[in-house]
């Protein structure tokens, strides 16, 4: 007997074809898994949003926090809206994703995406995409609910958004240099600490006024200077603001570089 004939194939014959997707489709297979998750997410939900608005509306309607000049609703939400927006920047760029990475490490996610045909690059700017777009989300909100509440944005809105922009580089970075080097309950409780210390400290319920002497270190926080230059710019309607952008600048370079050179995939 003779052996049977082995069958024969074309190049591009076989479906489907055994071959990584293209960059574009993995990015966006990628943001949409990291988004689902984010959404899912009853902490993240409660962190990123309904915190940041339930905070708005009571410190505009119940004036138990004096605010120097701020005598009507209108008033109060024209300082608290801009921190609320700083606060709501930090919630999904550095608590939550500090969070997400620390226990994606601890569960060994990573370190199988990892092992997938999905670039390091990729995975890290669905990550940012997806802080982005609850970013959106969060100040869409934060928007509309100030203007119902009697907030009069003034100023540049350009200016506002290369604020939330370098706002955004700077706690990325330092979250994930926070969950990239720390197991995920350790990065869980220090998130959650640092972010309820920033809430405090940055400007963002108290005025820095009201520290007195520590003011001038005060201002050098990410939080305090994200929140103090969207209050110059959108309550009394000046320039981009040279000093909190560059405290801005530096908090993105130093973070970023800090997480590139420390992160750890396992």
């Amino acid at each position: 007997m003779t052996a049977p004939t082995p069958p024969t194939w074309t190049a591009g014959e076989l479906t489907p074809d055994p071959a990584a997707a293209p960059l574009p489709r993995m990015l966006l297979a990628q943001t949409r898994a990291e988004l689902v998750l984010v959404l899912r997410n009853g902490e993240q939900v409660l962190l990123n949003l309904v915190i940041p608005l339930g905070l708005l509306v009571l410190l505009v309607l119940v004036p138990f926090v004096e605010v120097d000049g701020a005598d009507t609703r209108g008033e109060r939400a024209d300082f608290f809206v801009p921190g609320l927006l700083a606060l709501a920047v930090m919630s999904a760029a550095f608590t939550g994703q500090a969070i997400a990475v620390g226990f994606e490490r601890q569960y060994g996610v990573l370190k199988r995406l990892g092992a997938t045909a999905l670039p390091r690059a990729v995975l890290l700017l669905a990550k940012t995409l997806t802080v982005l777009v609850v970013e959106v989300l969060q100040l869409g909100l934060l928007a509309a609910v100030g203007l119902a509440l009697g907030w009069s944005p003034r100023g540049s809105v350009v200016a506002a958004l290369v604020l939330v922009a370098l706002g955004t580089a700077a706690f990325s970075g330092l979250g994930l240099l926070l969950g990239g080097t720390l197991r995920g309950l350790t990065s869980l409780a220090v998130a959650n600490l640092l972010w309820l210390v920033l809430l405090v400290l940055g400007g963002v319920v108290f005025p820095l006024s009201a520290f007195g002497a520590a003011e001038s270190a005060l201002e050098l926080l990410p939080t305090a200077a994200l929140s103090s230059g969207l209050r110059e710019v959108l309550e009394a309607g000046a320039a981009l603001p040279v000093r909190e952008t560059l405290v801005l600048l530096a908090w993105a370079v130093g973070g970023l570089a800090l997480a590139a050179r420390l992160f750890r995939w396992e």
